[in-house]
């Protein structure tokens, strides 16, 4: 299917997907899922951050305890009929959703027959770009892929806290002042540095990355120049690029295997 984001991803029949970075993770997952689910797929979302509540749109049924057992009980009586389900611990001031742990997230993954188990790993609050803080990310140890996206709008964006998350450890990362302005050698930094979006990753996992907003001006040339800086990187074991626009059609532009 053309621009089909589990074929860009190179999904197989199970996985454990865990999502890093920023500018598009939410978005990728919920739309991911909707594809998975429409196929006949059996597919959870899930965080073991925060994220915003779901819309009706983009979840349909959402399970919120603090409970495991009862957690554990609703997937298994729920899962095979919905095809789609969102889990998350509690609430939080009325729009966000705490999630669960790496923990359970393992337990479910071995308790049942979960095809694709989704999971918002990485914090960001709706900026482009961000570093990992020291407990960032938080990747469940059954992840079977782990894909770091980034926002094409955060090339040229001055390195504040107004335009990235984490700018002061951003800028440790990748070398670039405070209030400079970010550069595609950065933005490739972020994903191929031992502390950068694949920090935690499981030794088994494969790594891709997703370049998300290709839509705005030069986009795709930004993403190709990103591109070629990782392809630099030898030593880096991603597999692919996946050049997106997750708001509109086709989700995916173009994908580069490395």
């Amino acid at each position: 299917m053309k621009g089909s984001l589990s074929e860009a991803l190179g999904l197989r029949a199970r996985e454990m997907i865990s999502l890093t970075g920023a500018g598009g993770k939410t978005t990728l997952m919920f739309r991911l899922a909707r594809e998975l689910s429409l196929k006949g797929k059996k597919v959870i979302t899930t965080t073991t951050t925060k994220i915003l509540k779901p819309s009706r749109d983009e979840s349909l049924h959402l399970f919120v305890s603090g409970d495991e057992t009862r957690m554990r009980d609703f997937v298994d009586h729920h899962l095979g009929t919905y095809g789609h389900i969102t889990l998350a611990k509690e609430e939080v001031g009325g729009e966000k959703l705490r999630g669960i742990s790496p923990e359970l997230a393992d337990s479910l993954w071995n308790l049942y027959d979960i095809d694709v188990l989704i999971i918002e790993a990485d914090g960001a609050s709706g900026r482009p770009v961000k570093a990992p803080r020291e407990e960032e990310p938080v990747i469940p140890s059954n992840t079977t892929l782990v894909a770091a996206v980034l926002g094409m709008d955060g090339v040229g964006k001055e390195l504040n806290d107004q335009n990235v998350f984490q700018a002061n450890r951003v800028s440790k990362l990748t070398g670039i002042p405070e209030d400079e302005k970010m550069t595609e050698e950065g933005m490739a930094l972020l994903m191929t540095h031992p502390e950068g979006l694949f920090k935690g990753a499981p030794n088994s996992s494969r790594l891709a990355v997703f370049l998300n907003k290709v839509d705005i001006p030069d986009g795709v040339a930004k993403a190709k120049k990103i591109t070629r800086n990782i392809f630099e990187k030898k030593d880096v074991k991603i597999e692919r690029v996946i050049l997106g626009q997750l708001k509109t059609e086709p989700p995916v532009v173009e994908v580069i295997f490395l």
